[in-house]
């Protein structure tokens, strides 16, 4: 698969039978994987038990459809900074940031903004986690590069960097590809 990031928005209406999805009412959520990355399905529960499929899903959840809210509460800017920096990140699909985009997805999942809803063990030996946004509800599916602990003090100086606007984009994905030039970060294990 050439995409290791993408977002996947929720659906407002049943992907099997086409009826819209009501404000708090149970939903199931399915990725399927395509030669092209990820199609989300969200289903009405009774659709998704009746319908039959010939292809079984990468990653599957039970959930609560919530309509979008016109007015949104304003965050405190560090959370929402966070939030449209990852999806910034995911949208460049940089391989040099997948270290940044984890420890900020991490960050969001202790900041109860984003939720692990799945993690898939890949043949060559990497993890793929499925995070749900709380709120809106878009699925970001994210590779797990399995820091090594002591590359994680540098990862969290470049998030922080990228937070507080002291370096750019460039700047800290240069230093992401000095660091994988000189083999580190590849294979350890996994820091929480």
């Amino acid at each position: 698969m050439s995409q290791e990031w993408n977002i996947r928005s929720r659906g407002h209406v049943c992907s099997i039978c086409q009826k819209p999805l009501v404000d708090k009412t149970p939903v199931v959520s399915a990725l399927r994987e395509t030669s092209d990355g990820y199609e989300r399905q969200d289903c009405h529960p009774e659709c998704w038990k009746a319908e039959q499929r010939d292809w079984e899903p990468f990653s599957q959840w039970d959930g609560v459809y919530l309509a979008p809210v016109k007015e949104e509460k304003k965050e405190p800017l560090k959370k929402e900074d966070a939030s449209e920096l990852i999806r910034k990140l995911i949208t460049l699909d940089d391989p040099a940031m997948r270290n940044v985009i984890y420890v900020l997805a991490v960050m969001l999942e202790r900041s109860k903004i984003l939720v692990e809803r799945d993690s898939k063990p890949q043949g060559d030996g990497t993890i793929r986690r499925v995070y749900e946004d709380r709120k809106n509800g878009d699925t970001f599916v994210i590779l797990d590069p399995r820091i090594r602990l002591e590359n994680l003090a540098e990862v969290q100086s470049q998030v922080v960097a990228l937070l507080s606007g002291t370096k750019t984009l460039g700047e800290v994905a240069a230093a992401e590809d000095a660091e994988a030039a000189e083999g580190e970060g590849a294979n350890a294990t996994v820091c929480d």
